[in-house]
């Protein structure tokens, strides 16, 4: 009897290494963070074009892929990707701290987001430059419209919505600002924003948050009943995921609302972790439909996802077991997203280029339309979470 199930049993454990997802060793990240930082300044030698735009521009875009670049030369010394994010910043930064391409008055939360490399500029530099243009996009968010219990607006002309995506835009720089320059009370109004939006987003019985709310319920989009959108998009998760790691940054740890915050993101945690793909490891662009039609793994999204549990489990604010999770997403992102090139740089595939509510044409937030938005190789949304996933890894 047991000679006849030998075979069998040595087949199955073969056929089980076969289709295994190797663990990535930790020194890996370390290399792939440099390799992809190396390789979106060949592909875009001049920073402000990383969104594959033809003009020069003030966004988040190439904010996010600053912030990273100055994270990789921080960890390996190398000053060729701090220069990169420095030569951004001058493009756009005049002599008193102005921001060309940016106008305070079009309240649009993301022009926020690229204040946080800054910090670092003046802490290396002492330019005043930097420090006025921070105080700059400070200067926004005294005045910026809010909604009826103080949750900023997405921008000026998406009026009373709150979107996931803005938590990230707005909520870490605001929370560092209030560190570096000692105002604690603004603690609260991040705290704030948080509790808000999840308050409005977030279902218990998915897991997860709603792309956005309007509280008016004005919008085509809004359930009439809650003001939210009706689908659950990838990347808007992964934004507010990565803000609420960044935050606790500079929260400070006796700070009465940071016991909400790690609530929250252990709610979030859960329900990203509730719809991993098992076999790769990674996203869908719509979370929750994995198995309908046109549906994709997005590497947006998962890299922001991988960036987040990894850092959160290192930090102790969600449970060890994420470590597996996350590894394994990361280990997803390698073997399905990740192409060499023929000129010896890499690049990361399926990314979802841009998707968003309203507007002219109109976003409606539907399953057609999140899996109809344009896919292109390289999209600055995946490569800096990417490249923060990677120095992640390699310290986890």
């Amino acid at each position: 009897m047991e000679k006849i199930w030998i075979v069998p049993l040595v087949l199955l454990m073969v056929f089980q290494s076969c289709f295994a997802q190797k663990k990535v060793p930790q020194q890996k990240g370390l290399e792939m963070a440099a390799k992809m930082a190396e390789s979106e300044m060949k592909h875009f030698p001049e920073p402000w074009t990383v969104d594959y735009n033809t003009t020069p521009v003030w966004n988040y875009t190439q904010g996010l892929v600053a912030h990273a670049m100055v994270k990789v030369w921080k960890v390996n010394g190398n000053e060729a990707f701090y220069n990169y994010a420095r030569t951004y910043a001058d493009k756009f930064i005049k002599e008193d701290g102005a921001i060309s391409q940016y106008d305070l008055q079009d309240y649009n939360i993301d022009a926020v987001n690229s204040g946080k490399f800054l910090f670092d500029l003046y802490e290396k530099t002492k330019d005043e430059r930097y420090l006025k243009a921070i105080q700059h996009l400070r200067d926004q968010l005294k005045t910026h419209p809010r909604t009826s219990e103080g949750g900023f607006w997405h921008k000026k002309r998406y009026p009373h919505q709150m979107w996931l995506d803005g938590l990230y835009m707005g909520a870490p720089f605001y929370a560092q600002y209030a560190a570096y320059f000692k105002e604690p009370a603004i603690f609260d109004d991040v705290v704030k924003q948080f509790v808000l939006v999840h308050k409005y987003t977030y279902n218990p019985k998915t897991g997860l948050n709603y792309h956005g709310w309007d509280e008016s319920r004005e919008q085509k989009w809004a359930d009439p009943k809650t003001g939210c959108s009706p689908n659950y998009w990838g990347r808007a998760e992964g934004w507010y995921a990565m803000a609420l790691v960044d935050v606790l940054d500079y929260l400070p740890q006796d700070h009465a609302g940071r016991a909400t915050i790690l609530g929250i993101l252990n709610q979030v945690a859960a329900g990203i972790k509730k719809y991993q793909d098992p076999k790769t490891g990674l996203w869908y662009q719509v979370l929750d439909q994995g198995g309908k039609e046109g549906n994709y793994l997005e590497a947006t999204a998962s890299s922001m996802f991988t960036y987040a549990l990894l850092k959160a489990a290192r930090k102790g604010y969600i449970g060890n077991d994420y470590k597996e999770i996350a590894a394994k997403a990361y280990s997803g992102l390698l073997e399905n997203l990740i192409k060499t090139n023929n000129d010896g740089t890499i690049s990361l595939t399926k990314c979802c280029s841009v998707a968003g509510l309203g507007g002219n044409p109109y976003r409606d937030g539907s399953y057609a339309y999140y899996i109809k938005e344009p896919v292109r190789d390289n999209d600055p949304k995946g490569v800096g979470p990417f490249i923060m996933a990677s120095l992640e890894y390699s310290i986890n």
